[in-house]
């Protein structure tokens, strides 16, 4: 397939994970792209491989405004265009919200909302001209209330309504804006999650698919609401999750009474 033939994207947080494997969905399926992320060589190992003349690695940190302004500046000044913004750069702090310091809540706003708002702001003007679209990541935690993550679901609950508020104000201009929200991904921000098997087995035991995802699993998705084929998609939250939303919360009755 070549869905973007012609397209130009930018995607933050390309070095690993979930952006790194969206980056890569995009360019396979004929895009040009622009690769955010503080570390280059990490950028620059998600393009190995494809045409240097169809991407552009631009490192940066991503809670810098005066970065965000330069980065879309970079990519019309490369690529004459934007048509897809995918805002995937983000962390999370766990601990008890008692232990939460300010220090801590601000770099986690900073990271996920800050850098939304910036990119979204700078890059909706081009958008608008192109018939763009948006591609936020929410997550699981910006739909529902976990333990020990408040600063993170406090943000991925932000982008939420902030997708769905855009999504309104753009969507009859011909901008559409939309959200995944995935569940436990492996990647290398959660590679120490994954060796904690009592963690692993709790996860597994509400995933009804039985999994946790990949980032493949995830690009799938984020590039299938960019493409036309979404192109009555509109301020969708839309779950990536294995099933985990489809559970009232309470116990797998099933296996305890078996």
């Amino acid at each position: 397939m070549h869905r973007f033939e012609g397209k130009i994207a930018i995607v933050t947080g390309a070095g690993s994970g979930i952006g790194a494997a969206t980056a890569r969905r995009f360019l396979k399926e004929g895009a040009c792209v622009t690769l955010s992320g503080r570390r280059e060589h990490k950028l620059r190992e998600t393009v190995a491989g494809f045409d240097a003349a169809k991407s552009l690695v631009d490192p940066g940190d991503v809670t810098d405004e005066k970065y965000i302004v330069r980065l879309v500046e970079n990519t019309v000044a490369r690529f004459g265009k934007v048509d897809v913004l995918v805002n995937n750069a983000g962390m999370a702090i766990f601990g008890g919200f008692e232990k939460t310091t300010t220090e801590d809540w601000r770099k986690v706003m900073a990271t996920d909302l800050d850098s939304v708002y910036f990119a979204c702001r700078e890059a909706l003007p081009h958008l608008l001209r192109t018939k763009g679209c948006i591609v936020n990541l929410s997550s699981a935690s910006g739909v529902g209330g976990d333990w020990g993550m408040s600063s993170y679901n406090a943000a991925k609950g932000a982008v939420t309504n902030f997708t769905r508020a855009l999504a309104l104000e753009y969507g009859s201009r011909g901008v559409r804006i939309n959200a995944v929200a995935p569940s436990l991904t492996s990647s290398e921000a959660t590679a120490e999650l994954e060796k904690n098997a009592a963690v692993m087995t709790a996860f597994v035991d509400r995933l009804p698919i039985g999994r946790a995802a990949t980032p493949d699993d995830i690009a799938g998705v984020i590039t299938f609401l960019a493409s036309d084929d979404a192109i009555f998609v509109n301020g969708v939250i839309l779950p990536v999750d294995g099933g985990l939303g489809a559970s009232n919360g309470q116990p797998n009755f099933l296996s305890l009474l078996a």
